[in-house]
């Protein structure tokens, strides 16, 4: 029994560690191409107020890089729209496109 309970904690903790190692922190930032619309930069640290990262991780966001996020899924309200609703966060609109996406 007690060998079973060390190998779960030992389980427990790769787990916690593997999911950190792909975190956005606090002064870590990630790039996604924004096709055509401007790179956007996503900033741990302006995120981090916002709430705890299990606020989109995961279910809003996979806990891996790579989302390929259309301009269909922000007028549906998915990925950043699922804050990014002028409720939450700022709104998605026209007005506001040059807040994430740079050109």
């Amino acid at each position: 029994m007690k060998k079973l309970f060390v190998i779960a904690l030992v389980v427990a903790v790769t787990v916690v560690l593997a999911a950190s190692a792909f975190a956005v922190g606090p002064g870590k930032t990630v790039e996604w191409d924004g096709k055509g619309a401007g790179k956007v930069v996503f900033s741990g640290d302006s995120h981090k107020k916002a709430g705890a990262c299990t606020v989109c991780h995961p279910k809003v966001f996979a806990m891996k890089k790579g989302a390929a996020i259309t301009k269909a899924d922000h007028v549906a309200g998915k990925f950043c729209g699922s804050c990014h609703d002028g409720k939450a966060a700022f709104d998605q609109s026209d007005a506001n496109c040059a807040k994430c996406h740079k050109k």
